[in-house]
């Protein structure tokens, strides 16, 4: 017995130590040279001075740190209020799904001109390889004439809603970086996802539901991993949640068996409590979000197992998406997203993993792979779009789908060999997104590619643009939409972009 209250002691010893080699000297430090340097980073090196109170604690916070998911008004008029952006992990062809190039198809088999090889970086593509012509049939569709090709036979029917893209470039050319650039603003760790800075900047519209809420098909996760949904430098409680399509929708969101509510909520309450105290001590925000977080946990055991049930959608419904309940898949996941915007979700993300098109094997060849991957998708995100306009949802949604990058021309020729099936190597000079919904103009297309596709030749739009246009469509400007961090105030955008106006309605 002894022994045991001296190990608690001494732990009881270990961390006040601890806490006094750092958070407790800077606590402290309020009047000294130290505080006067650090203060623009602490937000003042004494926060609690200020007097404030919430809920018992005497703080320099607002309200809303308690509750960081409240609803707020965006800083101007916006045209959408919540976002469902589907991204298809690894890059889709473009050359084989929206940017017709009928010169292309007559330079097939003949070797590429040196002048678009000429201080160029591909991720395998060495030596001269040759051309490659599209690997499908194209038509122009609907009332705007835009060409779909006969691998999205249901999209066709909704071309005319979208708004495309067809001269987007970024300067990543490997899976990890250009997924980490397309969501974060930056091909480097650490910075947070475009998801997280929505959720920040806007709260969410149901407190019972994550703000932000993540679904994966494809049978992994992106290159990146989670960081393309993380939170970076902003609080936690931003960060994405990721929910999963077959069995519980979220690990551990039953009761242990003897667990009662009350029990569980009384447990809360006594753990926040705590979190109350600490925060008290030392007003870090980070407690705040775990107060939160513990919060959220417990009011999502009711929310989420209904809004993630797919069973109780009426039959024509399902049929509509083509979905497979009890299974982890797109379709599933389209459908889940209309469920949870229409519920107040503000950011939900789709990645769907799978279309890498090397031509390594019969997967990943762009007239075999490509076109079941295409066939997954095709149906479902075209019902997304019905479904989300039938319901009246599509007006105040924004629907993003795109890569990280696109398709090269040339086939490729890993390490200067001839492939076995048919694929393209990594692209970044150009490549097509399409928007659609919230505040954007029905069957645009905006930018041209040169006669193979190759480049850019008219209305190109970087990353931080489509990011700049995303903002502006919420409410936001993103050159004052920021965050400080480390001494300066950082934005999504970094020190780029500008709204591409054309797709606007």
């Amino acid at each position: 017995m002894k022994n045991n209250i001296d190990r608690l002691i001494a732990e009881k010893l270990k961390i006040e130590l601890e806490t006094k080699t750092r958070r407790h000297f800077i606590k402290q430090c309020a009047t000294g040279m130290g505080g006067l340097a650090l203060s623009s980073i602490f937000m003042g090196c004494d926060p609690l001075s200020s007097g404030k109170s919430i809920a018992g604690i005497n703080s320099g916070f607002s309200e809303r740190d308690l509750n960081p998911l409240a609803t707020l008004p965006p800083p101007f008029s916006p045209r959408a209020k919540n976002v469902i952006y589907l991204h298809m992990a690894g890059a889709p062809s473009q050359l084989e799904m929206f940017d017709y190039k009928p010169e292309l198809a007559k330079l097939n088999n003949q070797e590429c001109p040196q002048s678009l090889l000429e201080g160029k970086k591909f991720a395998f593509i060495r030596g001269t390889p040759k051309l490659l012509g599209p690997q499908a049939t194209f038509k122009q569709e609907g009332k705007s004439g835009n060409w779909v090709s006969d691998n999205l036979p249901h999209f066709k029917k909704v071309v005319d809603e979208v708004a495309f893209l067809k001269a987007v470039h970024t300067d990543q050319f490997n899976h990890g970086p250009a997924q980490l650039f397309m969501h974060t603003g930056s091909a480097r760790l650490g910075r947070p996802s475009i998801g997280s800075w929505v959720t920040y900047g806007l709260g969410s519209d149901n407190q019972n539901l994550p703000g932000f809420v993540v679904l994966t098909s494809g049978g992994k996760a992106p290159s990146a991993g989670k960081s393309v949904w993380g939170s970076g430098f902003l609080p936690s409680v931003y960060q994405g949640v990721q929910c999963r399509s077959k069995g519980d929708p979220v690990l551990y969101i039953d009761d242990p068996d003897g667990i009662s509510r009350d029990l569980k909520k009384n447990t809360i309450n006594a753990i926040n409590d705590i979190n109350k105290k600490e925060y008290a001590k030392y007003a870090d925000p980070e407690i705040l979000a775990r107060i939160n977080q513990y919060e959220m946990a417990y009011r999502m055991q009711i929310a989420v197992p209904e809004v993630m049930n797919i069973n109780n959608e009426p039959q024509h419904i399902k049929d509509m998406y083509g979905v497979e309940p009890g299974k982890e898949s797109f379709a599933n996941n389209c459908l889940l997203a209309r469920k949870l915007v229409e519920d107040g979700v503000r950011f939900v993300q789709l990645f769907d993993w799978g279309w890498d098109a090397h031509g390594t094997d019969a997967s990943t060849a762009v007239d075999l792979g490509l076109k079941n991957k295409c066939r997954e998708i095709d149906r479902p995100m075209s019902a997304l779009l019905l479904d989300l306009k039938q319901r009246g949802l599509l007006e105040d949604t924004l629907v993003v789908w795109g890569g990280e990058f696109g398709r090269t021309p040339m086939q490729e020729n890993r390490e200067g060999k001839t492939m076995g099936f048919k694929g393209r190597d990594h692209h970044g000079d150009a490549f097509t997104m399409w928007m659609a919904g919230g505040g954007i103009k029905k069957g645009a297309s905006h930018g041209q590619t040169d006669a193979i596709g190759f480049s850019g030749v008219d209305g190109r739009v970087s990353v931080h643009d489509v990011h700049a246009t995303i903002l502006h469509l919420l409410g936001f400007d993103h050159e004052q939409f920021t965050f400080d961090f480390q001494g300066r105030p950082f934005r999504l955008t970094d020190v780029e972009g500008e709204v591409i106006r054309e797709i606007l309605a």
